[in-house]
């Protein structure tokens, strides 16, 4: 028994030892960062810049694969059947927060099959509406809609999105019913909503800007608690029809559940100085986004605590996949 004792704490030892010498030597292939959503839109966007600093700092291809489908539910599934050995990335966001209440049947829970790395950024939302709505402020439109219940649409990147959820809020704060049209993707949403197919869309401010001040779009208000840098001149939702409004998007790294800690730490480490350092924050203020830097410990909570959020959302919205 003795012996067996020695050698059990022998292999013990070893296991310790490999760890922190895989971490040391990670990595030494491509990785890969799976982005569960339409080309073009933030996470795509964010996970490409995120992406070209970790190969400058890490000196191995990280290659961005976008799988969008599903609600971000197939490149997400996905990512958890993956080998967890740091060489599969997930690009998550508040998509995946709001499915665990949304999505009673998808094949993966967010905090059971995958382990948090670390969050990149947030940014608020602008919903817009098409020029040929007559509507030129938020109350307006408010007015417009409650007059025609249930005739205006609104696009989204698909069900449990941000700009889904977002839209489901607004429509149980401001009392009026507008129909949801899901997309496959924040790109094809966007473009009917340019075409006038669709009537309005909250979509990011990231990417929605350029199309607001070249006079595409009409934007009725933004979804922070104060106005954007990038869209000073139009108000909040909260101050102009919807008080005590607010959503946004925001963006994480996860990687499967079992990929060895110090590999998480070191991705960690480096995805933190990446969102801390001067020319990043400078570059993404201009574009409507701000930094999160948090340990992965504070990332876990802060996962937590937004799955707990929007589940309320969902049941105070009555939101549905339909």
């Amino acid at each position: 028994m003795a012996q067996f004792a020695r050698g059990l704490i022998a292999f013990m030892l070893c296991v310790l030892a490999v760890q922190p010498a895989a971490a040391q030597n990670y990595p030494n292939r491509a990785v890969h960062i799976v982005v569960p959503f339409a080309a073009g839109g933030p996470a795509d966007i964010y996970a490409r810049f995120v992406g070209q600093r970790l190969q400058a700092a890490l000196g191995q291809a990280f290659v961005i694969e976008d799988r969008p489908g599903g609600g971000s539910v197939i490149g997400t599934d996905a990512v958890a059947k993956s080998d967890p050995d740091g060489y599969t990335l997930l690009m998550m966001s508040n998509t995946h927060t709001v499915n665990e209440s949304l999505l009673s049947n998808k094949p993966f829970q967010l905090l059971r099959d995958f382990v948090p790395v670390a969050p990149v950024n947030y940014s608020d939302l602008v919903l817009v509406v098409h020029p040929s709505v007559p509507a030129n402020t938020l109350k307006e439109f408010i007015a417009l809609a409650k007059a025609k219940p249930g005739v205006l649409n609104y696009a989204s990147s698909g069900p449990g999105t941000p700009y889904h959820m977002a839209g489901e809020l607004f429509k149980a704060m401001a009392g009026v019913d507008i129909v949801h049209v899901p997309y496959k993707g924040s790109s094809g949403a966007r473009t009917d909503v340019l075409g006038g197919q669709v009537q309005m869309m909250f979509d990011a401010i990231t990417t929605m800007a350029p199309n607001v001040r070249a006079g595409k779009l009409r934007a009725l208000g933004t979804t922070g608690k104060t106005r954007s840098p990038v869209l000073p001149d139009v108000p909040t939702v909260s101050e102009a029809g919807v008080p005590g409004y607010e959503a946004v998007i925001w963006l994480g790294i996860m990687a499967p559940a079992g990929t060895p800690k110090p590999i998480v730490e070191r991705l960690n480490a480096e995805i933190r100085k990446i969102v801390n350092s001067a020319d990043v924050k400078e570059a993404w203020a201009k574009q409507g986004a701000a930094p999160l830097n948090m340990s992965t410990a504070e990332f876990g909570q802060y996962l937590h605590d937004d799955i707990a959020k929007w589940a309320k959302v969902v049941k105070i919205s009555g939101a549905k996949v339909d």
